[in-house]
């Protein structure tokens, strides 16, 4: 009797490591579609935006300046924006976000 309930011991010892893992990986999987792809779809849309200036867009700074896009210097990554009548600042283009304070008061 005592070799049958030494036996039986180590069985159950492994299920419950392969129900541990499975908690784990069902952990990983609510994470990743709760924090990681919406962080990384959201990464992708203000690439898209970046890669989509134009002269005439609105756009701020992450710093906080609101301006409008003069001029983009092909080959590089850099913006001019005009934040005040003839102020012109050079930027990244890393460093712009896309203007909603017009969106919000329509």
């Amino acid at each position: 009797m005592n070799i049958l309930t030494f036996l039986q011991a180590p069985q159950g010892a492994g299920s419950g490591s392969w129900s541990l893992l499975l908690m784990l990986a069902l952990i990983f999987v609510v994470m990743w579609l709760f924090m990681i792809r919406p962080q990384q779809k959201k990464q992708k849309e203000l690439n898209a935006f970046r890669n989509s200036l134009k002269k005439g867009d609105k756009v701020v700074t992450i710093g906080g300046i609101y301006g409008t896009v003069v001029e983009i210097k092909e080959g590089s990554n850099q913006v001019f924006i005009e934040i005040d009548k003839d102020v012109k600042i050079k930027v990244d283009k890393a460093s712009l976000v896309k203007d909603f304070s017009d969106a919000a008061q329509a």
